[in-house]
């Protein structure tokens, strides 16, 4: 903690320890002119204060938290257990936004003319987060706009650039050079949607005949998952030229939500959205992933 800011040291990013500066929620548009003011009256003795990215507002978040969703003992002071709007506008709808709830870590999208309240961030970082893939800037209305001074995501771009190629294939086998995981290059290990435990058991179960791959194979955590969203994109939202067959809407991960612990993680893939599902529910696909022995 350096008086009004608060460095996180899993990612180099500075934050205000006012977790609702603004005091009020506010529109998307209307965040954004609120951190204009921040930097003129240099806040914690800063200018360069901005409204986060869709990957770095999800980096504060803890998943064995909930009420806030934030690390034990962080630091931040008036946390709201509500919206909080992120730079990041939803590909599948241009006039919403990405935001994150506090309560429990949802990450969904808002119409950006309604309100959510925004948390300042600055810096760069130490590399460990990646771009979103979004490169393109929109208004409140969804229409696209030059992104000059706008302090979109799709502006700034900020975060480790993705490599290229992205993804290799072995056989049957897509590996992601950005994270260094593999996963199966057809998305639908069941051909059907199953409950959690049957998600685990299934990918278990098949892993053990897959030794061959020298890759110890298992169901994804919800970060895993979401490291394969492309901002940019929808239906599915994976990076342009992605290898992957047999992609479905909504997958199981292995992260249970502490909020709800008879719930688990899910990636809404159709959309990029991380939300829960009851794990007694045939309700999710499954895709393994996988890391070298």
């Amino acid at each position: 903690v350096q008086g009004a800011v608060a460095v996180d040291h899993a990612t180099g990013l500075s934050w205000t320890i006012d977790a609702n500066i603004g005091g009020f929620p506010c529109t998307w548009q209307e965040a954004f002119a609120q951190i204009t003011e921040l930097n003129r009256a240099q806040h914690g003795g800063h200018d360069d204060w901005r409204l986060p990215n869709r990957n770095e507002l999800r980096s504060l978040v803890s998943y064995e938290e909930k009420n806030p969703a934030l690390p034990a003992g962080h630091p931040f002071l008036n946390v709201f257990l509500g919206w909080y709007w992120s730079s990041t506008t939803a590909a599948i709808n241009p006039a919403y936004a990405w935001a994150l709830h506090l309560e429990g870590a949802r990450m969904f999208y808002g119409r950006k003319d309604q309100e959510s309240l925004f948390w300042p961030v600055r810096g760069t970082g130490n590399g460990l987060l990646s771009a979103t893939g979004q490169q393109q800037c929109f208004d409140a209305k969804g229409r696209r706009i030059e992104c000059a001074a706008t302090g979109q995501d799709g502006g700034l771009r900020l975060g480790s650039p993705w490599p290229l190629p992205r993804f290799s294939m072995r056989d049957d086998v897509v590996h992601d050079h950005l994270t260094n995981l593999f996963w199966c290059k057809h998305a639908d290990l069941t051909g059907e949607p199953v409950d959690w435990q049957q998600a685990l058991e299934r990918v278990a179960r098949w892993g053990r005949t897959r030794e061959r791959d020298n890759i110890c194979w298992r169901l994804p955590t919800i970060n895993e998952l979401v490291s394969l969203v492309d901002c940019a994109a929808c239906l599915p939202a994976l990076p342009a030229g992605h290898p992957f067959t047999g992609v479905q809407p909504i997958y199981w991960t292995a992260t249970t939500s502490f909020f709800e612990t008879d719930w688990a993680w899910g990636l809404y893939l159709d959309k990029g959205a991380c939300g829960v599902g009851h794990k007694p529910g045939k309700t999710f696909y499954v895709w393994p992933v996988g890391w070298l022995r």
